[in-house]
């Protein structure tokens, strides 16, 4: 696991787990929304995420999380795993709604700084409609590259192959 894409519903836990794995494998972690979002919400170019996502993955070693579907192709040609939290959209979602209440007018550490925490109902409609529309559209993506992907349909199936992922070696496939 050299060069590793962490996709799944928002909320599901990516960022935390990307800097996790990041961590045991030695990978330089890189969040998407950090390359996306400007201070203030503002958000960046579709143009200028995909020119920031190419200079990563030109590299030999990297860990990107987020979903992000205008570079999810240039990715997942680079990528040699692919790890997708397929979780339950209504984890996900109090996932979420966790996170606003943690994190509420303050700064995530997978986020830009300058983009505090906050409600935001369209965001909430996004992710209870992840099963009918992203989660259609990265399936379709990812029908080619299932001998990469490593799916988790539960938090503890995570944890599982994690307590077996020894510090700083290959991580194997679960069964």
């Amino acid at each position: 696991m050299e060069r590793v894409l962490v996709i799944g519903p928002c909320g599901a836990g990516k960022s935390t787990l990307s800097v996790e794995l990041g961590r045991r494998l030695g990978l330089p972690v890189h969040h998407l929304d950090q390359l996306h979002w400007e201070p203030g919400w503002v958000e960046g170019s579709t143009d200028e995420l995909i020119e920031k996502v190419a200079a990563i993955t030109v590299s030999e070693r990297w860990l990107i999380d987020g979903n992000y579907g205008s570079t999810m192709a240039e990715r997942i040609g680079r990528a040699d795993s692919i790890v997708y939290l397929d979780y339950p959209i209504r984890l996900c979602l109090w996932r979420l709604l966790k996170r606003i209440w943690t994190y509420r007018g303050r700064t995530r550490p997978d986020m830009t700084e300058g983009c505090p925490e906050r409600f935001d109902l369209g965001f909430c409609f996004y992710v209870l409609a992840w099963d009918s529309g992203p989660r259609i559209r990265t399936e379709a993506r990812l029908a080619d590259f299932k001998g990469r992907l490593v799916r988790f349909e539960n938090p503890r199936a995570l944890q599982r192959w994690l307590d077996t992922l020894p510090e700083g070696h290959l991580a194997p496939r679960p069964n």
